[in-house]
């Protein structure tokens, strides 16, 4: 029988320090190891192929959108014959131009492809050039004659709130008896934040070419986080079934959820074209009109009164969320939501009440951002909490650990009836105490 210490036993029973290398050189995923993204090397080397960087047709049609000056004003003449003047100019599509429906809101209506009587947004399109060339497609655009009657405009999101001007339903949430907790707590302050919004700045601008196919139908190549979304307003758009539609997206171009909804637009004009003149047609927005014509994310108006005891614990809550939507609903209805499910962050409130307004302004209607309403809402909640400190002169940490959710007394459910479950906080906050010697800095900076 051989032993331990025998050679071809070992062999079997033993790996080798080889082994182990060869074994991590093969795993290509998973904690601890880091993974290359797979167009890393496209991206640093230019060699990507974005919408704008695609071979063009040798008949392919460039497009440019004429946008409103105007937050708010009515249509009185839209003139596009001085258009035509220009040598190789192909087509020149307003609203009524358009074969099949002109809104193509996601998911309510609102959005109109091409401004149809009226503008409602500085920035908002109002006519498409297309032409051999994007420089002639710029300045026959300039050479239509449109005038407009101005309408007062909503642009400050305290007034829509005064005026009540929303593009959805408010919504509430509700635990408890928040005014009764608020009148019986020992202290209550009162605030409220302006969260300001934010430019996507993907690293391509909207973007899109269309190409007619012989059947009837149009391959669509966007830049898009939301295939699905263009085809289908791409086919609403061109009064044809959804299957005649093909869409391929490549690469995105760092959407941040800017290229969610908005990037329907774009493939839309360049199908409509492409429709109507049988040739190919492509959009690249400037920079600087991509931001006028398109949303950002959503600034918020945000107030709150607290009633807290003199640990720092809330008693009673009451937060108004207010979301500067734009004109036109977009996806502000699920951001004005997931901002209300957040207004918890990491805390329990005790009793609650939350009420969130979805304001309409003359301003491009605003959209997904990263966060998607999560970040405004914690902002608040987390300015909440450093106010307590503040108020009671306390270490806002404390004041934060007071109030984290716990299995205590039932302080493990959401303010939307959700319990919370394999609770960490108090575990990696005492971690977190101790790796970053927190106490002792925070004495040594007063």
């Amino acid at each position: 029988m051989a032993s331990h210490k025998d050679p071809a036993v070992a062999r079997h029973d033993i790996i080798s320090d080889t082994d182990i290398t060869e074994a991590k050189q093969v795993l290509r995923t998973g904690v601890g190891h880091s993974v290359r993204h797979d167009s890393a090397n496209k991206h640093v080397t230019g060699e990507a192929i974005y919408i704008d960087d695609r071979l063009e047709y040798p008949n392919q049609l460039h497009l440019y959108a004429r946008l409103s000056p105007h937050a708010h004003a009515n249509i009185t003449q839209l003139n596009v014959s001085p258009c035509y003047d220009f040598d190789g100019v192909a087509r020149v599509i307003t609203s009524k131009n358009i074969p099949g429906e002109i809104d193509i809101g996601t998911i309510f209506p609102g959005d109109p492809l091409l401004a149809d009587g009226k503008v409602e947004y500085v920035g908002q399109p109002v006519l498409v050039v297309a032409a051999n060339d994007l420089e002639t497609a710029y300045h026959a655009a300039q050479a239509a004659i449109i005038e407009y009657q101005p309408l007062p405009a909503i642009l400050d999101i305290k007034e829509a709130l005064v005026k009540k001007q929303f593009v959805n339903d408010s919504h509430w949430q509700q635990r408890g008896d928040s005014a009764a907790a608020l009148s019986s707590a020992p202290h209550v302050i009162s605030g409220e934040i302006h969260i300001g919004g934010q430019e996507h700045f993907y690293l391509e601008p909207q973007a899109s070419s269309a190409v007619p196919t012989e059947d009837g139908g149009m391959i669509v190549y966007s830049s898009t986080q939301n295939p699905t979304d263009v085809q289908r307003q791409v086919a609403k758009v061109l009064d044809t079934p959804i299957r005649n539609v093909v869409v391929e997206t490549r690469r995105i171009g760092g959407g941040f959820g800017g290229k969610e909804t908005q990037a329907a637009g774009p493939a839309c004009m360049a199908a409509v074209v492409a429709h109507l003149t049988g040739r190919p047609a492509k959009i690249r927005l400037y920079r600087d009109e991509d931001m006028s014509m398109t949303g950002k994310r959503h600034p918020f108006y945000n107030q709150y009164t607290v009633g807290f005891d003199d640990s720092g614990t809330i008693r009673g809550i009451e937060i108004t969320l207010a979301s500067n939507c734009g004109y036109s609903p977009d996806l502000s209805g699920a951001i004005i939501d997931r901002a209300m499910f957040h207004c918890d962050n990491a805390y329990y409130l005790g009793d609650v009440s939350i009420t969130a307004h979805c304001c309409k302004t003359n301003i491009a209607s605003n959209t997904a951002c990263r966060g998607f309403g999560g970040p405004q809402a914690m902002v608040t909640i987390e300015t909440i909490m450093d106010e307590i400190a503040n108020f009671l002169g306390k270490d806002p940490l404390e004041v934060r650990k007071t109030n984290y959710y716990s299995d205590e007394g039932r302080r493990n459910v959401t303010h939307y009836y959700q319990t919370v479950k394999h609770n960490l906080l108090n575990e990696i906050t005492e971690q977190l105490e101790a790796s970053s010697d927190y106490h002792t800095r925070r004495q040594a900076i007063g």
